[in-house]
């Protein structure tokens, strides 16, 4: 598969947005999807929102490994950053997050002051800025939906204790350099699927997971596979294994063409949704980074 992009016109236009209005704002709120922590972050937000309060929120948490998820926060929070575990669906995190944003100051005289932030919530596509948005402010107030590009533009909203949310569209970056990034992003939906060969992204969903020995057994499992083939591959091409997957996957399931032909292109937007969805198991595509205790 060649280098993944996907730049329409109206995130030129959210890139300018962001950029004017950031004075307007104090906080930061950047979703990133935690299965993806640094293929999932876009630079273009770390140099428009520097000198802010900001968090990184890593969204999705649910569906990232549990242990890589600890190691992401030490290193995040290592680097300096306020970063935090999210669930925007179930709310798991944002009662947190509330309080956070709701510290109080003290004047000169030592008296507590409570801050009336304004906030800007900023994100890939699809990462989930509109449910946390919904969750924050306690109504459905946001567009929400399973695929990039639901919100258009921004958007004010209030929160019951006075704070101010501006809502933005999702962004990237207007080329993938690293292949692996714009792989990462498609494979957690934040690439819009028209623009893509389904078939060909499950491949090499397929190859990246069968390249890890414990994701190679959440495959195995939830499709009732008996062998795989572990380094993705086999001699007789670079994509073999992963392709020999995808047909296994099709022949179980039962997604057959008149002629008894396996419907590949059915399988592979299966697995692609089962793996966003959770299905398959708690995945992480990023490993986290190591720390070793300086004595």
């Amino acid at each position: 598969m060649d280098n993944i992009n996907w730049y329409p016109g109206h995130m030129k236009k959210t890139r300018e947005l962001i950029r004017e209005n950031m004075k307007l704002v104090d906080t930061v709120l950047e979703i990133v999807d935690a299965r993806i922590p640094i293929s999932g972050r876009n630079p273009i937000l770390d140099e428009l929102s520097q000198g802010k309060n900001r968090f990184i929120l890593l969204n999705k948490s649910d569906l990232a490994n549990e242990t890589e998820n600890e190691g992401w926060l030490k290193y995040f929070r290592a680097s300096g950053e306020n970063a935090r575990l999210l669930n925007s669906m179930s709310g798991a995190g944002v009662g947190s997050l509330l309080r956070a944003l709701s510290v109080s100051r003290n004047d000169r005289n030592g008296k507590a002051l409570r801050t009336a932030r304004r906030m800007m919530v900023v994100g890939v596509p699809n990462v989930g800025k509109s449910s946390l948005i919904n969750r924050l402010v306690g109504r459905r107030s946001a567009g929400v939906g399973d695929r990039p590009g639901i919100t258009k533009g921004k958007q004010w909203l209030g929160l019951e204790n006075g704070m101010q949310l501006l809502d933005t569209p999702g962004i990237l970056l207007p080329k993938f350099e690293d292949r692996t990034v714009g792989l990462n992003l498609a494979f957690c939906g934040s690439v819009k699927d028209e623009i893509l060969d389904t078939e060909e992204l499950a491949v090499e969903l397929l190859r990246t997971l069968l390249a890890v020995p414990g994701h190679a057994n959440l495959l195995a499992a939830r499709y009732r596979l008996e062998r795989l083939d572990e380094s993705g591959a086999d001699d007789e091409s670079p994509a073999g294994g992963a392709v020999s997957v995808l047909e296994a996957i099709a022949a179980n399931r039962g997604f057959v063409l008149p002629g008894r032909r396996l419907d590949c292109d059915r399988a592979a937007k299966t697995l692609l949704d089962e793996f966003r969805g959770g299905m398959i198991g708690r995945i992480t595509l990023e490993k986290a980074p190591t720390f070793r205790r300086l004595s």
